[in-house]
Formats: structure tokens, C-alpha cells, sequence
């Protein structure tokens, strides 16, 4: 395993902590989140509110890795994310495309059907 896949295998894993610094600071200063098809975010202070706001009626979340490939500084990781909204369950098949730089996240886009998440979302609520 390399290094950036290892980074990117415990960024995933941090996800499940809900501890928005420690998910922010697996980025680069000026790193970007895309999170398809919102706006892209960049930097950690936009990235510490963009991603509070995403999870806040989060109550848990755990994503598995179905498949993980790298080459060079980029890593490729589709994931079935299962999040909890309050004790309802969304199911998210995604794929996250991780440009690295250093050892930290310079630019990841997160690729997902948003008519399943919206779904899901709606009948947990």
C-alpha cells in the first residue's frame, strides 16, 4: 500500500469520528473539496463550515472501501457510504477522486447519484 493510499484509507475511516477538525485536516491549506454537483470548497475555514453544515444531522456514518487504486498522486476510492440521520439509514454508493500533494488532500471530487441520497434523506426525515 503507498503512502497516499494509506492517507486516504484513514481519511475514510475519520468520517466515522464526525470530528470535522480531524476530517479537514487530512487537506492541504488551499485544498479543494468538489462534492458533486455542489460549488467547489476551498481552504480549511470554508471546508470547517461546509462540512459542519453537511453533517450536522448526521447521528453516525461508515464507509466502506469496495474499491481503492492509486497512481502516482492519485488515489481512486469507491465507497459505499452508510450514514445514519438520526436512527434512519441512507445508503450512498460514491466514488471520490483524491488528487494528493505532500501527503495531504489537494483536490477531491466526491461523485454520487444525488436522487439516492435525496431519497434516502427524505424518508429518514
Amino acid at each position: 500500500m503507498t503512502e497516499n493510499e494509506r492517507t486516504i484509507r484513514n481519511f475514510i475511516a475519520a468520517w466515522s469520528r464526525l470530528d470535522v477538525g480531524e476530517i479537514v485536516s487530512y487537506f492541504a491549506a488551499d485544498g479543494v473539496y468538489h462534492n458533486m454537483p455542489f460549488k467547489p470548497v476551498r481552504g480549511h475555514a470554508a471546508l470547517k463550515d461546509f462540512i459542519s453544515n453537511f453533517i450536522r444531522d448526521w447521528t453516525g456514518t461508515e464507509w466502506d472501501i469496495l474499491t481503492l487504486v492509486s497512481a502516482g498522486d492519485v488515489v481512486v476510492a469507491e465507497r459505499l457510504d452508510r450514514t445514519k440521520l438520526g436512527d434512519r439509514a441512507v445508503d450512498l454508493p460514491c466514488c471520490g477522486i483524491f488528487e494528493m500533494r505532500d501527503g495531504k488532500i489537494s483536490l477531491w471530487r466526491d461523485y454520487f447519484d444525488l436522487a439516492t441520497y435525496t431519497s434516502g434523506v427524505s424518508k429518514a426525515s
